[in-house]
């Protein structure tokens, strides 16, 4: 998954395009910066959010029945951070300040993510795009028992007469 010089000159040009956009990171669905224009925040932790939202994103779509995930847009009091899905293994997350025209910002976003989608190793047609899996649930053990419980409340030393 390299082209990083292609994807940098794909968000240079979403700067460009989209009013009040403040930064542009491409990273993979595990959470590594492919390229980014962030400044005063570490893209590494950005990259590990924006990985970390993908998954409950993900997550609930599929709970849903929505089909696999596209995008997540959150709003903040002093502005948006959108993630699209940008092929299979990539996300391209976007952050803008409050007075950005969201849709201007999606419908540029949805087209930078379908030309970054082939640069990263994915499919360019959205329709072609497999979905981004869902991270399996988190395992979980049995609780333990306590001696001399038994589930619906009847204990071993319980001869069902009432006190």
């Amino acid at each position: 998954m390299t082209a990083a010089p292609e994807v940098l000159a794909e968000l240079q040009g979403l700067r460009a395009r989209v009013p009040h956009l403040t930064g542009a990171m491409v990273a993979s669905t595990d959470g590594l910066v492919i390229a980014h224009l962030v400044t005063g925040m570490e893209p590494d932790g950005v990259a590990a959010l924006t990985a970390a939202a993908l998954g409950v994103g993900a997550r609930l779509t599929d709970a849903v029945g929505h089909g696999g995930f596209r995008e997540l847009l959150v709003s903040g009091e002093q502005g948006y951070v959108a993630t699209y899905a940008a092929g299979p293994s990539c996300v391209l997350t976007l952050l803008a300040t409050a007075d950005a025209n969201v849709g201007r910002l999606n419908l540029e976003a949805r087209r930078a993510g379908a030309r970054i989608a082939p640069l990263t190793g994915g499919p360019a047609d959205r329709r072609e795009r497999a979905p981004v899996a869902p991270p399996p649930p988190p395992s979980r053990s049995p609780l333990p028992s306590r001696p001399g419980h038994r589930p619906g409340g009847i204990n071993d030393n319980d001869n069902g007469a009432s006190s």
